[in-house]
């Protein structure tokens, strides 16, 4: 059985994907206002905890 990491309900992937995209997001990271609702959850969830980091 392989794990698995659920960001939002749908949204299933393995573990080294999810670091893949993680660390794209924060290598890219995007203002909230500037940022493509159309990309991958993992992603966006990562630029949110960023923001979060930055106030």
């Amino acid at each position: 059985m392989q794990a698995t990491a659920v960001m939002e309900p749908g949204v299933d992937i393995d573990p080294v994907e999810e670091m893949r995209l993680r660390t794209w997001a924060r290598r890219h990271y995007t203002p909230a206002d500037e940022r493509d609702t159309d990309w991958h959850p993992v992603v966006l969830d990562e630029m949110r905890r960023k923001d979060r980091e930055r106030n």
